[in-house]
């Protein structure tokens, strides 16, 4: 439990994040050095990823189908990436919507390796979805203020 927490039990709960946990509200507990195996994880994954993509790459040449197929699938991997590298970003500052949360699994599983930079470079800065989480922590915490301040008795409707 973090100090802030630990001071105010009247506050709203942190979201965890995923390999972080709450380590992102004080940036305690070995924050940096989490973000540092985050980013540096995700970058060893995306070479890892990019070496068995050249190895598949190698197996379309030496099978001699032509060079229309293996630059077709060549653009579909980058563009795929590019997508998932957009949405991933885009994931770390707004939600997704209830209904749509597994929408673009084929994406993802073809562009990998954007998801896996898009972590990357995010993890340079600050804890993936950190942003995100802390505006929704702090609005929480606005409106829990709001509402001890008010008091706690409800609002009475007028008599007619």
């Amino acid at each position: 439990m973090s100090d802030t927490t630990k001071t105010r039990p009247e506050a709203p709960a942190p979201e965890a994040i995923r390999w972080f946990g709450t380590t992102w509200l004080d940036h305690d507990r070995g924050y940096a050095w989490r973000r540092t195996a985050a980013a540096a994880g995700s970058l060893l994954a995306a070479a890892a990823g990019a070496f068995v993509l050249r190895l598949g790459f190698q197996g379309l040449a030496d099978a001699k189908i032509g060079t229309f197929v293996t630059v077709l699938a060549f653009c579909g991997v980058a563009v795929c990436s590019v997508l998932a590298f957009q949405r991933t970003w885009k994931g770390f500052t707004a939600r997704r919507p209830a209904g749509r949360a597994n929408d673009n699994q084929s994406l993802y599983a073809i562009g990998f390796i954007g998801a896996l930079l898009a972590y990357f470079v995010r993890s340079l800065t600050e804890a993936p979805g950190e942003a995100l989480h802390r505006s929704e922590y702090e609005a929480a915490g606005a409106r829990q203020a709001s509402r001890r301040s008010t008091g706690a008795k409800p609002k009475r409707r007028p008599k007619r």
